[in-house]
C-alpha cells in the first residue's frame, strides 16, 4: 500500500481566493455606503410616518385631540405626540442619521375623528441629505383626511 495524499487547499489557493474577495469588496464598497445613507433617509421618513399614524390612530382611539410636535423646533431632534389632557403618547429621540435634514410644520392636530382640522393645511415634510442623490429624498404628504403617504423624490 501506498500512501494517501490528504485533499485540502494549499497555501497559494487560499491566497489567491483571499485577494479575489478583497478586489471583490474593494469594488462593492462605494455601493454599499450609498445604500447605507440613502437607507438612513428612508428609514427616518418612515419613522417619521409612522410617528404620524400613531397619533392619528390614538386620536381615533381616545375620541380626543392628539397634537404631534417636533423637540426643540426641529423634526430631526424627534417629536412628542399628546392627546388633549397632555398625557404623553409617544416620544420619539432624534435619529443617528447626522446628515439627514427635516423639514415640516410646526405642529400637526389629530382630531378625535383622525382628520385634519377644518380648515388646516396639508401638512408635507422633506427628509434630505447632503450625502444622497435629490431623487432619493423622501417627501411625506399628509392628506386632509389625516393618513401620511410616504414618496420617493423632492417634495
Amino acid at each position: 500500500m501506498g500512501t494517501r495524499r490528504q485533499g485540502g487547499f494549499t497555501a497559494t489557493e487560499m491566497i489567491i481566493v483571499v485577494a479575489i474577495i478583497g478586489i471583490l469588496t474593494a469594488i462593492a464598497a462605494p455601493s454599499l455606503t450609498t445604500m447605507v445613507k440613502v437607507a438612513r433617509v428612508r428609514t427616518a421618513a418612515f419613522d417619521l410616518v409612522a410617528g404620524l399614524t400613531l397619533a392619528r390612530s390614538e386620536a381615533l382611539k381616545r375620541n380626543s385631540q392628539v397634537t404631534i410636535t417636533p423637540n426643540g423646533g426641529s423634526w430631526g431632534l424627534g417629536w412628542i405626540a399628546k392627546d388633549s389632557a397632555g398625557n404623553i403618547l409617544q416620544q420619539q429621540a432624534s435619529f443617528g442619521c447626522t446628515s439627514c435634514s427635516f423639514s415640516g410644520p410646526g405642529t400637526i392636530v389629530y382630531t378625535s375623528s383622525g382628520r385634519l382640522p377644518v380648515g388646516a393645511a396639508t401638512p408635507q415634510f422633506a427628509v434630505t441629505s447632503s450625502d444622497v442623490d435629490p431623487s432619493k429624498y423622501r417627501c411625506i404628504d399628509v392628506d386632509l383626511s389625516g393618513r401620511p403617504v410616504s414618496k420617493t423624490g423632492a417634495c
